[in-house]
């Protein structure tokens, strides 16, 4: 009789020995190559202005140097505009547009899964069509609305489109319909309930990793936002425009820029990491359905 594997005192069916062995290396090696980009912007931050130039490039620094970081921060304080506006800007745009993306997402979707509307299948087949459209493509129907509302060179050019993606809405419609049931929302109704304390205090709890990772996914768009056709004065800038600027003067600003692309990334990946288990567990309940 064949012995059956066990783990943790539990029986083990699905793969052999091997198989585990086999699959923890080749995603370690995965792991490994995808973390590579991070690891030598880190590098390339920390080298001497003669290190990041060797061809070819090296992944280690034989001298390393926080220069780089020293120059960007002059830079940045000799800018005719505070560094510290650039921060309030970017902080501004991006938790407003996040902030009415989720709750405008969140709302959408708990009506589109959970709420029998006429057009209601007809709403979400436009949704998902258009997430095969970037926003270049609709970058001068939107030009034209905010030069008609009167949007243009002001933080709601930004904040207010920002509101409206797709992409959230069908995240936080998909996960909604896999983990909201229509007996616990109908006991909520039965109880004397409203149909917003409902959403608010029976739905919304259920689906925290999706909106979750729709708060992370947002924030990050908005945080590596750049220079932007509806903005044109320099108070209203962004801190990523703002770098962008000041490491465009060429080689001898190649530090800075390296420096510049870490100081850029820290907040997103500190925000991934953090949440990175609610990321996953939506992406992989967003294509299922009972």
């Amino acid at each position: 009789m064949k012995k059956l594997r066990t783990r943790k005192h539990q029986v083990v069916l699905n793969r052999s020995a091997g198989g585990d062995v086999g699959i923890t290396i080749m995603l370690t090696f995965l792991g490994i190559f995808m973390f590579l980009p991070m690891y030598y912007t880190v590098i390339q931050s920390l080298k001497p202005l003669n290190e990041l130039f060797y061809f070819p490039p090296r992944f280690y620094v034989v001298h390393p140097t926080f220069d780089n970081f020293t120059d960007l921060f002059n830079l940045m304080g000799d800018s005719w505009v505070p560094f510290s506006r650039y921060i309030f800007n970017t902080v501004l745009i991006s938790v407003g547009g996040t902030f009415g993306n989720l709750v405008l997402s969140s709302i959408c979707a708990y009506a589109l899964a959970k709420i029998d509307f006429p057009g209601a299948k007809q709403c979400f087949w436009l949704i998902q069509k258009s997430l095969m459209f970037g926003a270049t493509v609709g970058g001068l129907v939107n030009f034209i609305t905010m030069s008609a509302l009167g949007w243009i060179d002001t933080y709601l050019a930004i904040i207010v489109p920002a509101w409206g993606s797709t992409l959230g809405l069908y995240l936080m419609k998909q996960f909604m319909e896999s983990n909201v049931t229509t007996e616990i929302l109908e006991s909520s109704r039965l109880d004397g309930a409203s149909e917003f304390r409902t959403f608010w205090s029976i739905a919304m709890p259920m689906v925290k990793p999706a909106w979750l990772t729709l708060i992370i996914y947002s924030f990050q768009g908005l945080w590596n936002s750049g220079s932007s056709e509806y903005i044109y004065s320099e108070q209203l800038k962004t801190l990523n425009y703002a770098i962008g600027q000041i490491t465009a003067a060429g080689i001898t600003r190649s530090g800075a820029s390296a420096a510049a692309t870490v100081v850029m990334m820290i907040v997103p990946i500190l925000v991934f990491v953090i949440s990175q288990s609610n990321i996953i567990e939506t992406m992989g309940s967003s294509g299922m359905k009972d």
